[in-house]
């Protein structure tokens, strides 16, 4: 099985380039080298170094290979159009610089959606012309990761935005060319939306072209769901739990990616405030050393 395991900065509480809680991208670079990946993540645009030459000396100095980048900005919000194409653009390129494949797109947190985060039932939903608009501007952001860049473009569906729920993911992937828009496939943000991840992905898992793995902790979820808490409040209340320490069968995960024939890149994301994590790399070895395991190598 051609599948290779990486890990992503947001694993260190990296979630906005500039926040000052941030440890440096040379720590990050470190300690996920240390942690035994051979792979990582962009991060938000910004949070490394948008120089080529700088990123791609860290990056070798450290034997890691940059496997794709996430743009997680507002697509629900029309008026933070230049800032999504802006993130669009310099995300590509920098991924393009170094040879890396995934472009990810994430609607990120809205006001209207967070108290909902868990709770399908409860969401507000856009109406028919706010949803063909935000589905179109989802659609030029996948179109220009494709077409102007060559890049494999998957979308992510992620508590607290408007992609959050299974039925809005479905609408969109029916709406949207398989071509230019496939699905970078979220184990965790799958499980807090409260689905079941191992079925969505029995039925979709021809367009998976790229995965993430989280685990959920079920007593958090259920607090945190129970009491509306913020995503990122639930971040810092440790939803995100290890990897085999959650309600995601990632055995069975792991046997359909077999029996599939998926190729390439697993990214573990283990959410997290960085003020709250005392030991992010010891949480990295530990999701590695578990997934091997169970038969990732």
């Amino acid at each position: 099985m051609s599948i290779r395991i990486g890990n992503a900065p947001c694993s260190w509480g990296v979630e906005f380039p500039n926040d000052p809680r941030n440890p440096s991208w040379q720590s990050v670079l470190k300690d996920c080298a240390a942690a035994g990946y051979k792979g990582i993540e962009l991060g938000p645009v910004g949070f490394m170094p948008e120089d080529p030459a700088v990123l791609g000396e860290a990056l070798a100095e450290h034997d890691l290979e940059l496997i794709g980048g996430v743009v997680f900005r507002a697509y629900h919000d029309p008026a933070q159009w230049d800032d999504v194409l802006d993130g669009t653009h310099r995300t590509c390129k920098a991924l393009v610089a170094h040879g890396a494949k995934h472009l990810v797109l994430i609607d990120s947190i809205s006001e209207r959606r967070a108290p909902t985060a868990g709770r399908a039932a409860e969401a507000e939903q856009m109406d028919k012309a706010e949803w063909t608009a935000f589905r179109d501007r989802l659609a030029e952001s996948a179109r220009i990761g494709t077409e102007e860049y060559g890049l494999t473009v998957g979308i992510h569906a992620h508590a607290a935005g408007f992609m959050d729920f299974e039925p809005e993911l479905e609408r969109l992937l029916n709406e949207v060319d398989e071509k230019i828009l496939k699905i970078c496939f979220d184990t965790g943000h799958h499980s807090y939306a409260g689905f079941d991840p191992v079925a969505f992905m029995k039925r979709y898992i021809d367009r998976i072209s790229y995965m993430h793995f989280k685990d959920i902790d079920p007593k958090v979820k259920a607090e945190v769901i129970a009491n509306r808490t913020g995503f990122y409040d639930a971040c810092g209340q440790g939803i995100f739990c290890n990897l085999g320490d959650g309600d995601v069968d990632f055995p069975a995960v792991r046997q359909l990616l077999l029996d599939s024939g998926f190729e390439g890149w697993c990214t573990v994301e283990q959410d997290c405030d960085p003020l709250l994590d005392p030991d992010p790399v010891s949480d990295a070895k530990v999701n590695r050393e578990y997934l091997e395991s169970i038969g990732f190598t």
